[in-house]
Order: C-alpha cells, then sequence, then structure tokens
C-alpha cells in the first residue's frame, strides 16, 4: 500500500469542518487522526495507527532525555483527536486554523506517512523558495 500522495484544493466550512479527500480516507483505514500543529505554519494529520510511532518515540525522549518533558508538552498540547463523520470531514478547532493561517479553503497534501494542512498561498509560497536544487533533488531520489 502506497502513503498519503498527491493534493487537493478543499474547503473549510463555516463550522471549521474539512473534507478529507477519498484516496486519503482510503489510505488511512478505519479510525480516527490526530492533528496537530507541529512545524510552522503547516497542520500536521496522522493516522491513528501512525501517531503510535510518534508516541512511542516522545515515550523514548522522555526516558533518554527528561529536559525535553517542555518541547513534548508543548507538542502535545497543540494535538487534537478527529474523527471523520460519516461525510468525511474532520472538525478542525479554531486555533489549530488560526495556527496554519486557513481561512476558507485549505490545501490538502499526502507526505508519505501523514497529511499535511496548509493555506494554499502559504504552500506556494514554501515549494517556490524550495526550487532552486529540486532538479537535483529529483535524480538523486528518483533516477
Amino acid at each position: 500500500m502506497t502513503g498519503f500522495l498527491g493534493s487537493y484544493l478543499h474547503q473549510l466550512d463555516e463550522k471549521g469542518r474539512l473534507a478529507l479527500p477519498a484516496p486519503f480516507r482510503r489510505a488511512a483505514g478505519d479510525g480516527g487522526f490526530v492533528l496537530i500543529h507541529a512545524v510552522e505554519p503547516a497542520l500536521f494529520l496522522y493516522p491513528a495507527r501512525a501517531w503510535v510511532a510518534v508516541e512511542e518515540r516522545l515515550g523514548e525522549l522522555l526516558r533518554r532525555q527528561p529536559k525535553a518533558r517542555g518541547r513534548v508538552l508543548g507538542l502535545t498540547a497543540n494535538a487534537v483527536e478527529v474523527i471523520p463523520d460519516k461525510q468525511g470531514r474532520i472538525l478542525v478547532p479554531e486555533r489549530l486554523q488560526r495556527a496554519a493561517q486557513l481561512d476558507s479553503e485549505a490545501l490538502i497534501v499526502g507526505v508519505l506517512d501523514k497529511i499535511e494542512i496548509w493555506n494554499p498561498e502559504l504552500f506556494e509560497n514554501t515549494t517556490r523558495e524550495a526550487e532552486p536544487g529540486f532538479e537535483e533533488f529529483v535524480r538523486q531520489i528518483l533516477v
């Protein structure tokens, strides 16, 4: 099975609900997701089964580096469990909408083991900044 690939532009409704693309719902399988604001300016959406591995890494980090507790708290405080409704929509809490600078549209991007949710304009700016050297990167990975 492949991971999450592709991108989809969807509307964020007035209640803060966002429809997940059908291919992403199928790839995630049954169960919910963990939605987290971790890296500016996007939101990360992990299927519950993938989040388990993140929790294990966080637990290991706490065992090895007790001083990392504040960082782990900062990360998990910005996470919320979400379960798609019958229409395949998740509720994006207002504080996470603000953190990702989401307005009426969201770009939903598959990134292998997770999904990222972006303000479309910020995504365009971020990928444009990565253009120098992109062709060389593609050759290293795909050729």
